[in-house]
């Protein structure tokens, strides 16, 4: 296996603190979101960011700034990735520049804020992390909100996608039969039980659970690294190579994340669930186990 070479890809609530106030400060995103499951009239993550966010935070819609359109021509699922030149735009927009850190948030658990490290990652940018156990981690360090957002900056940021691994259905399909595939979704979408929003209940055959919810604590925090290559171990990810899908590769975008800490790769399948079920040819299983 390969591994991740240019440190964490986490950062704490205090290490971000020491490099905001560096003669090099990161850009701060901050990537709130409401995923599958949220609880009904609630606040939307842009009004959770309206009332307080970390100094100098800009504002990243998912579905905007970070996917594609349901439905894009060649992008299949419901967070197809976006296409390269508009996702560099809208970084550009936010202050992204190709020798400048950043750092990206959301909540706490880092679902969201893991799929704009990964595609800054796979768009070319070298120096991303994200603020471990995210927006919570920061107000409960006692660190300064505010509800000010600041002006639309002018970075530089040019997109070269495919700096990091992805695989379609295809792909997937044979990574399930000759690797391993694990499916970042909870235990009870896997084994077919219950199913929110696509269109068949279920897994891909041969896909092995490993639900993103095991990579974080209590706090949202993730785990020691440590820990996580242990879980990583017992799916066999050390004799394997490894790609992940969930239901529409945002949150397999945290596996990847968590990985990347315990310091091995992954590939991701972007079209994930939400594509594979909508394809009536795809076989579907609804065991709980991989076959």
């Amino acid at each position: 296996m390969t591994t991740f070479n240019d440190g964490s890809p986490l950062i704490s609530a205090a290490e971000l603190r020491g490099a905001l106030a560096s003669a090099r400060p990161p850009v701060l995103l901050d990537v709130r979101y409401q995923l599958v499951g949220a609880a009904p009239g609630g606040p939307t993550a842009a009004e959770e960011y309206r009332a307080g966010h970390l100094p100098g935070a800009h504002f990243v819609e998912l579905d905007r700034d970070l996917a594609a359109p349901p439905g894009a021509p060649g992008r299949g699922g419901r967070h197809p990735l976006p296409d390269p030149e508009e996702f560099a735009a809208a970084m550009r927009g936010f202050g992204v520049s190709a020798g400048r850190p950043v750092v990206v948030y959301d909540g706490a658990a880092s679902m969201a804020a893991a799929r704009a490290w990964w595609l800054l990652r796979w768009a070319g940018h070298r120096d991303v992390r994200v603020l471990d156990g995210g927006f919570a981690a920061w107000r409960a360090a006692g660190l300064p909100v505010t509800a000010e957002s600041p002006e639309p900056a002018a970075g530089d940021f040019k997109a070269v996608p495919g700096q990091l691994p992805t695989v379609d259905a295809d792909g997937a399909a044979a990574w399930a039969r000759d690797a391993l595939l694990l499916d970042a979704r909870s235990g009870e979408r896997y084994r077919g039980e219950t199913e929110p929003v696509d269109p068949r209940a279920g897994h891909v055959p041969g896909a092995v659970s490993a639900p993103t919810s095991e990579n974080v604590g209590p706090d949202g925090r993730f785990r020691p690294a440590t820990e996580l290559a242990d879980r990583f171990r017992a799916l066999g990810a050390e004799e394997r190579a490894v790609a992940v899908y969930c239901g529409s590769g945002v949150t397999a975008a945290h596996q990847i994340l968590a990985m990347a800490a315990a310091g091995l790769d992954a590939t991701l399948y972007p079209g994930s669930w939400s594509e594979w079920s909508s394809d009536p040819g795809r076989p579907v299983a609804v065991t709980d186990q991989p076959g």
